[in-house]
This record gives C-alpha cells, sequence and structure tokens, in this order.
C-alpha cells in the first residue's frame, strides 16, 4: 500500500505537469521549464565509504563508482500584467542535498524539494517587490546543473547559503546599474523559528556589454557574515571568463572561511567547450592554538552540447594543507582525484 501511494503521488504531479503544459494557450505566458539529469564518478584512489560515498565532499556528485541520478527539476512561471510567480520543485539525490525537504506524509520516505516558490509585483519598470522562498543571490553556482559550467560543485558554493525566504525589494537605477535590498530568513529554511534574523544587499553593474559584475552582502544571527563577488566577461565570442571571490565570519567567532574560483572557458565550436576551475579556499579554525586549513581545487571540464542535451567529462584534483582525504587503504592522504561523466537535458 505505500508503495501504491508513493507512486500515486508521483503521477498526479507528473500528470499535472502535463495538464498545465496543455493549458499554456489559455493561460498567456504560462510556462513550464525544468532538467533531469544524471552521472557516474570514479575515486582515482578506489576508495569508498561505508555510505557509498567517495573522497571529495563538495555537494551532490558523491556516489563512487556508480550510474546515480541527479534530479527532476520542474518550474512553472507566469506574468500577467505587474504580477508574476515562479514555482519550482524537484525530487532526487542532488534535489534532496539542497535542503530542506518538505515530506508529503510523517510516515513516508517520498521527499520534495522546493527550489524557489515566489511572487513578484511590480510597481513600476524599475522597481519591483518580491516575497517568498528563493534561490541565493549569493554566489557564482546554483543548484541545478543547468547553468553551471561544471557538474561537480565549489567549496564557496558548497559553504555558502543555497536558498533564502523573505521579502526583497529590486531597483534598476540605470540599465547597467540595479541595487537590491531585502530582510530573510536564516540559510535555507522555510520557516525562521528565530524570527526574521537576516538581511540582504546587491550592487549588479554591468559597465560594458558582456561584463557583469556583483556584489552580494547577507549577515545576521545565527547565519553569519557573507561578503560575496561574483563577474564574468564575455571577452570574445569564444572566450568566456568568470571569478567569484567570497568571505564569511561566524557570528561572535574568528571562524569562517575565504575563497576565490576562477571559471575560464574556450568555445571552441557551438558544439564543444572545454573549461578550467581553479579553486583556492581557506578554513579560518577561529583559534590561536588551531592553525587554519586551506584546499586548492584544479577541475578540467568538456561541455558537448547536443540540442537540449548536454555532455560531461570531467577531471579533478584537489590537493590540501593537511590530511583531509584517505587512499584507497583508507591512510590519510594530502589529495584526491576523480573523473567523472555527466549527462544532462534540459526542457
Amino acid at each position: 500500500m505505500k508503495m501504491k501511494k508513493k507512486l500515486t503521488i508521483l503521477l498526479s504531479l507528473l500528470l499535472f505537469g502535463a495538464f498545465v503544459m496543455a493549458q499554456e494557450d489559455d493561460k498567456p505566458g504560462l510556462s513550464i521549464s525544468g532538467s533531469v539529469d544524471t552521472y557516474w564518478k570514479y575515486d582515482l584512489s578506489g576508495y569508498v565509504s561505508d555510505e557509498g560515498t567517495s573522497n571529495i565532499g563538495t555537494s551532490f556528485a558523491d556516489n563512487q563508482n556508480s550510474i546515480s541520478i541527479g534530479m527532476l527539476d520542474i518550474a512553472l512561471s507566469q506574468t500577467v500584467g505587474k504580477a508574476s510567480f515562479v514555482g519550482e520543485f524537484s525530487f532526487g539525490p542532488r534535489s534532496f542535498k539542497s535542503i530542506p525537504t518538505f515530506q508529503i506524509d510523517a510516515d513516508d520516505d517520498i521527499n520534495i524539494n522546493i527550489q524557489n516558490l515566489y511572487i513578484t509585483y511590480a510597481f513600476t519598470e524599475k522597481i519591483s517587490m518580491t516575497a517568498g522562498y528563493m534561490g541565493t543571490f549569493v554566489g557564482y553556482e546554483v543548484i541545478s546543473p543547468v547553468p553551471n559550467f561544471n557538474y561537480s560543485t565549489s567549496y564557496l558554493f558548497s559553504f555558502g547559503p543555497f536558498q533564502n525566504a523573505g521579502l526583497k525589494l529590486d531597483w534598476t537605477i540605470l540599465d547597467n546599474l540595479s541595487v537590491m535590498v531585502g530582510i530573510f530568513n536564516d540559510w535555507n529554511v522555510y520557516q525562521d523559528f528565530n524570527g526574521i534574523s537576516d538581511f540582504g544587499a546587491q550592487v549588479y553593474w554591468a559597465p560594458v556589454e558582456g561584463w557583469d559584475l556583483s556584489v552580494n552582502f547577507l549577515t545576521g544571527d545565527p547565519s553569519g557574515t557573507i561578503i560575496d563577488v561574483t563577474t564574468s566577461y564575455q571577452i570574445t565570442d569564444k572566450f568566456f571568463l568568470g571569478l567569484n571571490a567570497a568571505t564569511y565570519s561566524a557570528p561572535d567567532s574568528d571562524a569562517g572561511y575565504s575563497g576565490v574560483a576562477l571559471y575560464p572557458q574556450f568555445a571552441f565550436s557551438d558544439l564543444f567547450s572545454l573549461g578550467w576551475r581553479p579553486e583556492y579556499f581557506k578554513i579560518r579554525n577561529g583559534e590561536s592554538s588551531v592553525s587554519d586549513e586551506n584546499v586548492f581545487a584544479n577541475t578540467i571540464t568538456g561541455n558537448f552540447q547536443m540540442g537540449p542535451m548536454r555532455f560531461l567529462a570531467e577531471w579533478r584534483l584537489d590537493s590540501g594543507s593537511s590530511d583531509f582525504f584517505v587512499d584507497g587503504d583508507t591512510n590519510p592522504a594530502s589529495s584526491a582525484s576523480q573523473i567523472l561523466l555527466a549527462a544532462i537535458y534540459a526542457f
């Protein structure tokens, strides 16, 4: 009976998606989009934990030597007049690890992750207000694998906020300059039992065509304070360069982290591009008697674009200042490397 109930719930959601697609002509501006992804990863040391995971502990793609699934992601959106909404939910391991999850029934293990659920009202062409649960404005990479060039994620992404529930005001000052201010719950929660605890702000600037820059700030207790900079520049038709730098401080403590990642990418053709993600990440322990630790990660990813599907081949090497990792015999090791193949279908 339990399995039947699960199948009924999943079938109902899929039928709902099909109904929405069928009704697009009747509801102007209503759209549906999403993605499906799958991957295989192999830790070159051969190490596998009791949970089936490997060495490098950044978010999501952690299964060792297994054909694994990412997630099914479905987003609905509509704009009518000055009002609009976005509702995005997902299923699968990648979804479940982007906490929190909403459990349909206390006795069930079917979880739905709400990626976005918010409403926006545009008072003018330049000023709008948004309320609800939103993917964070902090950072360069995102939960969905579709916008990310690499399939594995950075340390800056994994340690930072994933989502923010709150109320924000966006003001487009000029065509190339805008600001955002807002009040938010603590990181990654639908409901903040501490009350509204965070203040956030963003300045976006596009100094020239093809180059944009965002400076992001988020602070609160118990969240802590993060200052984050992201920038990207389409230097030529074939060469792209991105950057993410951030520093985080825990509340009432010297502990935290800081880091920087680069994203140079070169498009050899419309079908194939190659990218490198060097990242330096430092953990501040906050105690004078304990040394700070750092890791330097290099990721090289090839992207093959075939219509709505993208195939990725990736190699990654992480080297730490101390023995963060283990080898195939579970002995401490200062570095770890992996190879990964992934496929992403976007619709």
